[in-house]
This record gives structure tokens, sequence and C-alpha cells, in this order.
């Protein structure tokens, strides 16, 4: 979002190394905007802001997780506390992540609770599930993203960013003969599985022996920039991986957002 000319004026994470993270790249997000846990946040002291960005912890609804969604009293109703920041807060626009099968959980209902809840604050919403790999990252990765904009700011329909080609391979991740294309999705924990382990998502054959995905991997399959550093463990550092975002989509989506807001104000 600071690539498409956008300022950090609030944000919030509990995970001290995830913060820790979080401030040794993002230098000008000093600590007295920096929340340590959204549950404590008093809303009307957050700055007034246009966009809010942001994700709900994906586990509730993930189909590797319990399934539990809102039922999840930790983790499934922090969504409704992002929903408490807009109706108070009223933004322009709200840009968030989860996993797809969000839009399947408890039959669609928990997705037409989601949908209800900002048609009651006034506010449009527009959802796709999207791939790492429809934006030039080499992995699969499908998130739903969702975008949300308050009624009559723009007349015209919002339009999700096109996607481009795939030129940027695992070969080029490792820089060797890779035998695939596209890699599988980077994800939290269940690291070392092997080559031969259906489960197998870090291991890959590159020059006929078998590589596994490190920081260094992890970071161009994300699309992260090569100056991006994790200065916590490396067990940390691709936890933090595997629950990031595909850079290039969300730079992509952020930029049509912001097009989109802009023409409302021509």
């Amino acid at each position: 979002m600071q690539r498409n000319g956008c300022e950090c004026v609030f944000a919030s994470e509990r995970d001290p190394f995830a913060r820790k993270t979080y401030l040794a790249n993002h230098k000008s997000v000093s600590s007295e905007i920096f929340n340590e846990d959204i549950n404590t946040q008093d809303i009307s002291k957050i700055p007034n802001f246009d966009i809010l960005c942001g994700g709900f912890p994906c586990q509730p609804f993930s189909q590797a997780g319990y399934k539990e969604g809102f039922n999840d009293k930790n983790r499934g109703e922090l969504f409704f506390k992002i929903a408490n920041i807009v109706n108070e807060k009223q933004p322009s626009a709200v840009f968030l992540e989860n996993v797809r099968y969000l839009l399947k959980h408890d039959n669609g209902r928990t997705f037409d609770v989601i949908r209800y809840t900002f048609y009651e604050m006034g506010y449009d919403l527009y959802y796709k599930v999207i791939k790492a790999s429809d934006f030039n990252l080499p992995q699969h990765r499908p998130r739903l993203y969702m975008v949300a904009f308050k009624n009559g700011i723009n007349t015209n329909p919002f339009e999700f960013p096109k996607s481009v080609p795939l030129t940027y391979t695992m070969s080029d991740v490792f820089d060797g003969n890779c035998n695939k294309t596209v890699g599988y999705t980077l994800r939290v924990g269940g690291r070392g599985s092997g080559i031969d382990d259906k489960r197998n998502w870090d291991s890959y054959i590159v020059d006929g022996k078998t590589r596994t995905i490190g920081i260094t991997e992890g970071k161009k399959m994300m699309g992260l920039p090569n100056d991006f550093i994790f200065p916590v463990s490396q067990t940390q550092a691709m936890k933090q991986l595997g629950n990031s975002v595909a850079v290039n989509v969300v730079e992509s989506i952020g930029r049509k957002i912001v097009q989109y807001l802009d023409d409302s104000n021509a």
C-alpha cells in the first residue's frame, strides 16, 4: 500500500516475533501507532483513515483446521472487531484477505453473515478468489480477497485487477532446474515432511537433488523485496512467511482500490 502512495496511520499485531519483523522493515511506523492487541484497543482513539487493510485469523475457516468459524471465541470473532472499527470510523474502503474456504464454511452461512454485516454498515462488498500464480508468483496460494466501499462513493462497479502471465517460476526461485513450475502453497508448520510425503509442501527436486524451501526462497515466492529482513529465528521467519500475503496480488488490488477512490473524488 505504501507503493500505491498510502501512509500507515495505525497498525496492530499481537505476536511479538511478527511485531519485531514489522518494525524492522517499516521504519515509518512508530511504536506510538503500533498497537499490541486489537481486542484491548479503544476504537475512538484510532486515527481517522481512508482504507482499512487486514485479515482475521484463517484457522477457524481453513479446510486444514477445525472449521469452527465464528464459534472459535479467540479467533473467529475477530471479524466482528474489524466490523466495529469500520462502523465507528467509517473509512471509504475496506480490504481483507482470508482462505478461500471461508466462502463455503457452514454451507455458505458464515460468508452470508459477513456480507450482511457490510450491508448493514452501508458498504458494497466485492470479493474474488485469486491465486498468487495469477500475479507472477510461483505458488498456488488461492486466497479470498474482499473489498468493500461505502455506499455511493463511486457509482461504477469495482473491478479486480486482471491476472498477468507467469514468467517467474520455481526454477528462478531456486536458481536451478526445478521439477515444478508453480510451487506448493507456503504454510505454517509441518516442515521437513519429505519429498515423497503426500503432504509435502516444502521439498522439491532441483538439478536432480532434493532442496527444501528456506527464508530466501520463501521471500521470492511471496514477492517480498530482497532487502526485507527477518530479525528472528528461521522457525519464526518461516511461520511468518506462511502467514503472509502474496505481495504482488495485494499491491495490484490495492492499486485498483486507490484508483477507484480517486475516480470517486474526480
